[in-house]
């Protein structure tokens, strides 16, 4: 992916410099990013945010760590504030609590992880492991990873955000196979977020997980919004369409994340991201206006043909 998307960056035609903000951008703070809020507490977020799948499991005392940490200090500065990460990312949550360590940015960061065990014991260790690991004695959310488990999680995760430990649940996904369990689950219980797979060729969450969010008051992360490797092959040696540019579009990167952050319902998609000119690109799909309803469907279309 990461050969992938250099490619797609050197290729890319430049976009027009935003003149206006899109109505569904709601407010953009003072770095000029898209802001989004959590409809739970009214508390908002930059709309861009880091996660660390696959890319942040490796060895704490490796040079590996060096440009991830100089990818989070970037993504920091330029306004970004919401990480994504989880016990089963292999060592992303000792790696992200390290460089949030070495970096004193832990109280500039929205802090995500997830639980991911069976049963109310098993959570319990699994989320004092994870608050050791990421060396802070708050996350600000962790939702059930995958629905594993979420009669004995829940309950535990409210517990813990009564005590302050946590300041957001919800539950996440990345199947299509789960929707219909995430569904049920969101009309059931009270979730402050939910994270779910959603991405310009892959549209299925619209059709009743993104309603359905937004009737119930659920912040949505997305991720997966590159479909992994996916949407960067298939795009592959082609300029951006030109009518990237009237929605401020300069890079493919860009246009896969404007297309999910221009849904309504979406509070922040969290792609993978462990490179300084990857935290700068992503958050430039926070700036400038983004697709109308007609141009997501110019945008749907033209995926669709290739």
């Amino acid at each position: 992916m990461m050969l992938h998307r250099r490619a797609m960056l050197a290729g890319s035609v430049a976009g027009a410099v935003a003149a206006g903000l899109f109505p569904g951008q709601l407010l953009a703070d003072e770095s000029g990013l898209i802001r989004r809020p959590i409809p739970s507490s009214g508390e908002t977020v930059p709309a861009i945010g880091i996660g660390t799948s696959r890319r942040y499991d490796v060895a704490p005392e490796s040079d590996a760590v060096a440009p991830l940490r100089e990818t989070v200090a970037k993504f920091a500065s330029l306004g970004g504030t919401v990480i994504d990460t989880a016990p089963d990312y292999g060592r992303a949550e000792e790696v992200l609590g390290r460089i949030l360590k070495e970096t004193g940015l832990r109280e500039k960061v929205f802090l995500c992880s997830k639980v991911a065990a069976r049963g109310r014991e098993a959570g319990e260790a699994q989320i004092a492991q994870s608050f050791r690991r990421l060396g802070t004695d708050r996350i600000d959310l962790i939702a059930i990873h995958n629905l594993i488990d979420p009669q004995a999680q829940l309950p535990l995760l409210r517990e813990l955000k009564d005590k302050k430990r946590i300041r957001y649940l919800g539950a996440t996904t990345w199947a299509e196979g789960q929707y219909g369990d995430l569904e049920a689950l969101m009309k059931a219980e009270r979730l402050d977020v939910i994270q779910v797979n959603y991405a310009v060729d892959a549209r299925k969450a619209a059709e009743r997980i993104l309603p359905l969010a937004k009737e119930r008051g659920i912040a949505v992360m997305v991720n997966v919004p590159f479909g992994r490797e996916r949407l960067f092959t298939l795009v592959r040696g082609r300029d951006l369409p030109p009518f990237a540019a009237e929605f401020d579009c300069k890079t493919w990167p860009q246009f896969f994340l404007k297309y999910v952050l221009s849904h309504e319902a979406v509070t922040c998609p969290v792609p993978g991201t462990a490179q300084v000119r990857y935290a700068e690109d992503n958050l430039g799909a926070a700036r400038g206006r983004l697709p109308d309803a007609a141009q997501r469907r110019k945008m749907e279309e033209f995926i669709d043909g290739l």
